[in-house]
């Protein structure tokens, strides 16, 4: 019996897992991280939650139920989830379409979104559907999350410079906006927006361990009071109920369903791909857990199916946080229950204290975590190693910003879906040649100096084989039976890498033979692995073929055939 497998309990509810070898070791640890993730969720919820188009208090609604459900479900235990700066301008994205951003229907549409991507999220957690995760290419992912940081910006710009700019969801109309209006910029809301950013670069700089964005928000409100500056023209976020809202379920009565859903999906899909990303690249520094994908997701749609009943919408791992969570030495997911107990202690206590806070401030905020969204880094490695890959990049780069955030990620997941086709209908195929003084055998075109055989030819399949790659299969045997040049008695086909086989693949394989057969040429199979071989077998295929002709490696097959040509010439 594997004393390593964990019971079903542990398995579903992970915190029963570290639970119960808790101490004051792994305290002291999530204590800090908790602390100081806490210190940078309070200002930067209340930013996201303008960014999605929401009061702010509603980034402290999302910053506290969310968190606990997945300390309690989720098995990563560094992941800091909550608002993030990409899902709150999806949510806006689609949201925006439908209603007035920070209206009450606004704010209704955006918690039924919230509750109906935690359903699809649980669902597909349910169903164990973490695998589609994997069409999301990361280069597509980078493409999409870089040009989203710059229409993040762009929004922004309004709240910046104390003008009106409409939101759009083509980032050009955005920039052409503020451009238009630089000559009627409000100079004391500039002011504290710069001032702002300032702040934030400075401390960053110079003093990185103390919390840039709560000091810059702390200082713009008392600016703010002290000055007067509302009376000025300056916006600010005025009078803001104290407490949590009662719970309820979001309305779903009336929902305008073809033109939510699209925005539903899209935000759970991201959502999701974004926080997997990191719980994996954390997970691969900390081998003390494992990180399931199907538990994740299961995690994350209770976490927005509960968050919406207490007022919350969308959340998902921050990349920022979660760095900061890991280097303060977080070990479970009770930093994260910290984290929420010092914003649900906010929301009871400083409420009062964040009436001066302008939006310019908070703009600051947004903007000054736009340049790490946009990921230049992967640009720069894609154009050295992969330029194929640097134009995908590229392509979903400039679909996000022409098209807008939802069709950039869906130009995105086409493009990924589309890569995944077109690489399994146009399998690797290639020719192989015994390397000199030994018994391997390499591609030719890479080892030109390969050895062949006499009216031979030795070809690898490096794919599984199904409906898609069957022409192409028949269309590169006759190429390589033409660019060898010789007059073929023998074909071997090494299958080692085919891993499965569908009846359209048999069928072909089958066309092949009877072709070979009828020019008098053998076939001959080597390295088939047992599963294949089982629907060679059923299907007929291995009689077709002859029992005879399965080899286990390439050197046998040849040695076989060598000991023939002997005999023939023997007898001759």
């Amino acid at each position: 019996m594997n004393n390593n497998r964990k019971s079903p309990i542990r398995r579903f509810i992970p915190i029963t897992d570290w639970l119960r070898d808790y101490g004051m070791p792994a305290l002291r640890g999530d204590l800090r991280a908790g602390i100081t993730v806490g210190i940078l969720l309070i200002p930067q919820s209340m930013a996201y939650a303008l960014l999605a188009g929401m009061p702010p208090v509603y980034g402290f609604y999302a910053s506290i139920v969310p968190l606990v459900i997945y300390a309690v479900f989720g098995t990563s235990r560094q992941l800091a989830v909550g608002p993030v700066a990409i899902v709150s301008i999806m949510v806006a994205a689609g949201a925006a379409n439908l209603a007035s951003a920070g209206t009450e229907i606004y704010i209704t549409l955006v918690l039924a979104i919230s509750f109906l991507v935690g359903v699809t999220q649980f669902l597909m957690g349910l169903f164990r559907m973490g695998f589609l995760m994997n069409f999301l290419s990361k280069p597509v992912l980078s493409g999409f999350t870089s040009a989203a940081a710059f229409i993040i910006g762009f929004s922004q710009l309004g709240d910046l410079m104390g003008v009106e700019v409409a939101r759009s969801k083509y980032a050009y109309v955005m920039l052409t906006e503020a451009l238009s209006r630089m000559g009627q910029f409000h100079g004391p809301t500039l002011a504290v927006g710069l001032g702002s950013i300032l702040v934030i670069v400075a401390l960053r700089r110079w003093a990185p361990r103390l919390p840039a964005q709560l000091l810059a928000v702390v200082g713009a409100i008392l600016v703010a009071w002290m000055m007067r500056l509302d009376r000025y023209g300056v916006e600010i976020v005025g009078s803001v109920q104290a407490g949590y809202p009662v719970p309820s379920l979001p309305a779903l009565a009336g929902l305008p369903w073809w033109q939510v859903m699209p925005t539903v999906l899209a935000v759970a899909f991201l959502g999701f791909t974004s926080s997997i990303a990191l719980a994996k690249a954390i997970e691969r520094r900390r081998r003390s857990y494992k990180v399931d994908s199907n538990q994740e997701l299961f995690a994350m749609g209770l976490a927005n199916m509960a968050g919406s009943l207490f007022h919350a919408y969308p959340v998902a791992g921050s990349f920022s946080r979660t760095a900061v969570n890991d280097e303060n030495g977080a070990r479970t997911g009770m930093a994260l229950v910290i984290s929420a107990a010092m914003v649900a202690l906010a929301l009871l206590l400083l409420i009062p204290l964040i009436h001066y806070l302008p939006y310019a401030a908070l703009a600051a905020i947004i903007i000054t975590a736009v340049p790490g969204l946009v990921e230049v880094g992967e640009a720069r490695f894609l154009w050295r190693v992969r330029r194929r890959e640097f134009r995908l990049m590229l392509l979903t780069f400039v679909a996000t910003m022409a098209l807008g955030i939802l069709e950039g990620i869906g130009v995105g997941v086409l493009i990924s879906l589309g890569i995944v086709i077109y690489q399994s209908s146009y399998p690797n195929i290639v020719m192989l040649g015994r390397i000199p003084d030994s018994d391997t055998y390499r591609d030719l075109e890479r080892y030109p100096q390969g050895l062949t055989q006499t009216n031979t030819i030795i070809v690898r399949i490096d794919s599984s084989l199904y409906f898609a790659n069957v022409s192409y299969l028949k269309e590169k045997l006759e190429q390589l039976e033409y660019e060898s040049g010789k007059q073929l008695r023998q074909v071997i086909i090494d299958a080692v890498g085919i891993n499965d086989v569908d009846a359209s693949a048999l069928h072909a394989l089958k066309d092949v033979i009877d072709d070979y057969r009828e020019r008098d040429i053998k076939v001959i199979f080597t390295g088939v692995k047992g599963p294949v071989r089982d629907m060679f077998s059923r299907s007929g295929l291995d009689d077709v073929v002859g029992p005879e002709q399965f080899y286990l490696d390439i050197s046998k097959a040849v040695e076989s055939l060598d000991r023939e040509s002997e005999e023939v010439s023997h007898l001759a």
